[in-house]
C-alpha cells in the first residue's frame, strides 16, 4: 500500500488518556509528510532526469550509429577507390608494356633493316671493286697489247728524226 503526503497529513489518531502527545504526533506526521513529499518530488525529478538522459542516450546512440554507418560507407568508398586505382594502374602498366614491346620490336626491325643495307652496300662495293679491277685489267691489256706497236712506232719516229738530222 502506498502512503502519500496527503495520507499522512490527514491521518488522525485516537485519543487516549495516557496515550501519545498529540502535538508530538502531529509534529512527527508533519515532518514525515515533508520528508515523504521531498522523496516523492526527488523521485519525480529523478524520473524526469532519467527520461531526459534516456532521450539523450538514444540521441547519442543514433549519432553513434550514424557515425558508424558513415565510417563504414567511407571505408567502402576508400576500398572501392583503391580497387579502381589498382585496376587503372594495371591497365596503364599493360598499355606501357605493350607500347614498350612494340618499340623494341620496331627497334629490332630497324636494326635488321640497317644490317641488310650494310650488307647490300658491302656487296655493291665488292661488285664495284671487281668491275673496276676488270676495267683496269682491260685497260692494262690494251696498253700492253699496244706496246709492240708503240715500240715500232717509236722506232720509226726515231728513224725519221735521224733522217731529218742527216739531211
Amino acid at each position: 500500500m502506498s502512503v502519500s503526503k496527503i495520507d499522512l497529513l490527514n491521518r488522525k489518531f485516537s485519543r487516549a488518556l495516557f496515550g501519545y502527545s498529540r502535538l508530538e504526533v502531529d509534529q512527527f506526521l508533519q515532518e514525515a509528510a515533508e520528508a515523504l513529499g521531498q522523496t516523492v518530488d526527488s523521485r519525480k525529478e529523478a524520473l524526469r532526469k532519467l527520461k531526459r538522459l534516456e532521450i539523450t542516450l538514444e540521441e547519442y546512440r543514433q549519432r553513434d550509429e550514424t557515425l558508424r554507418d558513415t565510417l563504414m560507407s567511407t571505408q567502402k568508398m576508400v576500398d572501392d577507390m583503391k580497387a579502381q586505382a589498382d585496376r587503372e594502374a594495371g591497365i596503364i602498366l599493360g598499355e606501357a608494356k605493350t607500347k614498350a614491346e612494340s618499340m623494341v620490336q620496331q627497334g629490332y626491325a630497324r636494326l635488321t633493316q640497317l644490317h641488310e643495307e650494310v650488307e647490300g652496300l658491302k656487296r655493291q662495293r665488292a661488285q664495284f671493286e671487281v668491275q673496276l679491277k676488270a676495267v683496269l685489267e682491260s685497260h692494262l691489256r690494251l696498253l700492253e697489247s699496244g706496246l709492240p706497236e708503240r715500240e715500232r712506232r717509236e722506232e720509226l719516229e726515231a728513224k725519221v728524226t735521224f733522217l731529218k738530222k742527216a739531211e
